[in-house]
C-alpha cells in the first residue's frame, strides 16, 4: 500500500509544476520516493519467486527518475507527475519484456509485456508468433491472463500493412501488425492505498508469467 502523502504529493506537483516550488517541498519528494521504492522492494521480492531473473535486483534497478528530458518536447515542464518502476530480467535499462507498475492520482496502471522494440527484435518477436501461434493463443487466452487482462493486448500503434514477409491472409496477422506486445489494467486510488495492493499486484503479475517468457524466448 502507499501512503496518502505520497499521492498528495503527485497531487500537488501537477498543480505546481515548477522548480521553485519542486525545491520548496524537497522533502515531501524525498519520502514520496522512498515509499514508491519501498514497495517496488516487495514487488521485487514477490515476483522474484517466480521469476528468479528478477529476484538479484533492487529498486534503483527498476524506478525512473521524476525529471522529464525536455530537450526534444514542446512540453517543457520539468517533473513527471507520476513514478514508474519496470522489473525485467536486468533492469530497466536492458530491452527485455517485464513488469511495469505505474503510480499516479486517478490514473495508476499496472501490466507488462515489450514496448516498440526495435527492428531486430521485433522481428524475432514476428517469427515466434508466427511459428507457434497455437502455444501463443493458448497463452492469450489461458483463463487466470484472461480474468487479469480482460481487455487482451493493448492495440495502440498498428501497421496499416502487414509487415515484409507476412501475407494479410496469415491467422496471425492481427498480431503481427502490432508495434508494442502489451497489456494492461488500471488500479484505483483506493487499491493503491489498501493493504491489499501489493498481494493484487503479484498475483496479476503471475498471471502474465507465460505471456512474457514467450516473448523473452523470441529476443533470446
Amino acid at each position: 500500500m502507499f501512503k496518502t502523502s505520497t499521492f498528495k504529493f503527485l497531487k500537488d506537483l501537477k498543480k505546481n509544476n515548477n522548480k521553485p516550488w519542486f525545491e520548496k517541498n524537497k522533502s515531501a519528494y524525498l519520502d514520496a520516493k522512498e515509499d514508491a521504492e519501498h514497495f517496488v522492494e516487495q514487488l521485487i521480492e514477490g515476483l522474484g519467486k517466480i521469476e528468479p531473473d528478477i529476484a538479484p535486483l533492487h529498486a534503483k534497478d527498476c524506478t525512473y527518475r521524476i525529471y522529464r528530458d525536455v530537450r526534444f518536447s514542446s512540453d517543457k515542464t520539468p517533473y513527471k507527475t507520476h513514478m514508474g518502476a519496470y522489473l525485467n530480467k536486468g533492469g530497466k535499462k536492458v530491452p527485455t519484456a517485464g513488469y511495469y507498475f505505474h503510480i499516479e492520482p486517478g490514473g495508476s496502471m499496472m501490466g507488462g509485456g515489450l514496448w516498440m522494440p526495435m527492428p531486430a527484435e521485433m522481428s524475432k518477436v514476428r517469427q515466434e508468433i508466427d511459428y507457434n501461434f497455437a502455444e501463443w493463443t493458448k497463452i492469450l487466452g489461458d483463463r487466470r491472463f484472461k480474468k487479469n487482462y480482460p481487455d487482451g493486448l493493448d492495440q495502440g500503434e498498428i501497421l496499416s500493412r502487414p509487415p515484409k514477409g507476412y501475407d494479410a491472409e496469415n491467422p496471425a496477422i492481427g498480431f503481427l501488425k502490432l508495434k508494442s506486445f502489451t497489456t494492461t489494467r488500471s488500479l484505483n486510488d483506493e487499491t493503491m492505498l489498501s493493504r491489499s495492493l501489493l498481494k493484487e499486484v503479484t498475483g496479476a503479475f503471475g498471471a502474465m508469467k507465460e505471456f512474457i517468457d514467450f516473448l523473452n524466448r523470441a529476443l533470446e
